[in-house]
């Protein structure tokens, strides 16, 4: 068992938790034990694409770290909270609300490269400890601005995957004594686009993203610039690297697979994380030599990453360079 399991993952699950669930069905399944990691940390509070790498597949799970992501996201105008998303308290209310005209001209000064500072309840150290320890703690958590890539912004009319269900996706802040909640409006439920000059409780957006942004940063920046406040009421992630929602499959059909002992049809083979690194087809010599650990000569390839091959099995990623091929990551499949 080498290679991908895509999950859809679900609100109110962290990514640890989902990594347990794979190690679970493979049990299950009778595979024995596999190393298991997934491929970039998704919010309990947001679902959506997450990797999860199996055997082999973990030595690439750092490239998926560094890959560009996808995101649909909500912004709830009028309320802050100290998490930048439902989980959190209120810090600040406004009574500004936006149009969707307005949204739209703002969001040119967002896409391109940016500068953030990230949440400060976020896994980022400070000194030696995770930045949401420190706040939860209550002391003060200052992170240093961060350079980061946004590399398309739009707004969407409605949620994907159709209307949303009363509360889906939201929580609401903590604390609402005095302000309005509830589940985002009509015109975002029904994918129905806002009326002219209509003013906006929410806005729907979609981002392709470097690795390192923060979507909750990202949309309180934008509600501070259309003179507002606001945190992320959905958040749901649509494409990670190579993988997007088409490959991804529910925990019901990762266990439904599991107990059917079927997950080899819905395990990726290694390469899939891999797909926009050709291919270097090996004879069984280079492909022992690579094994060794030796320099291949006279490769009639491009220099660059390429993913070499004895047929349909792994043998390393290498770096071509000068008609030389070296290992960067071997392979034991």
């Amino acid at each position: 068992m080498h290679g991908w399991i895509i999950l859809d993952k679900p609100l109110g699950l962290g990514s640890t938790q989902a990594v347990s669930a794979v190690k679970r069905a493979l049990r299950q399944g009778g595979y024995g034990k596999a190393k298991v990691g997934h491929g970039g940390t998704l919010d309990p509070l947001a679902s959506g694409v997450l990797p999860v790498a199996i055997g082999e597949a973990t030595k690439l799970a750092g490239r998926m770290l560094d890959s560009d992501k996808v995101y649909e996201f909500t912004i709830g105008f009028g309320v802050e909270t100290d998490t930048l998303d439902g989980e959190g308290q209120v810090i600040a209310t406004s009574e500004v609300r936006p149009t969707l005209v307005e949204v739209e001209a703002m969001l040119p000064r967002f896409t391109g490269p940016i500068e953030q500072v990230p949440p400060a309840y976020s896994a980022l150290k400070v000194d030696g400890e995770r930045a949401y320890d420190l706040a939860r703690a209550g002391e003060e958590v200052v992170l240093a601005t961060r350079a980061v890539t946004v590399f398309s912004l739009k707004s969407s009319p409605g949620r994907g995957g159709g209307p949303l269900a009363e509360g889906e996706g939201w929580r609401g802040p903590a604390s609402t004594d005095s302000l309005e909640g509830g589940p985002p409006p009509p015109s975002l439920r029904d994918g129905s686009p806002p009326r002219a000059g209509e003013e906006l409780q929410e806005a729907m957006l979609i981002a392709h993203v470097s690795k390192g942004t923060y979507i909750r940063s990202l949309a309180r920046d934008i509600a501070y610039a259309l003179g507002t406040v606001g945190h992320v009421t959905y958040l749901r992630r649509t494409k990670a690297g190579p993988f997007d929602l088409s490959h991804a499959i529910s925990l019901d059909k990762l266990t439904e697979s599991a107990n059917a002992r079927r997950l080899e049809q819905i395990l990726l083979p290694l390469r899939a994380g891999l797909d926009d690194i050709p291919a270097l087809f090996l004879n069984p010599d280079q492909a022992g030599a690579l094994r060794q650990g030796r320099v291949l000569v006279g490769i009639a390839e491009d220099d660059g990453l390429h993913f070499a091959m004895l047929g349909e099995t792994p043998v390393a990623l290498v770096e071509v360079e000068g008609g030389e091929a070296r290992i960067v990551r071997g392979f034991n499949c």
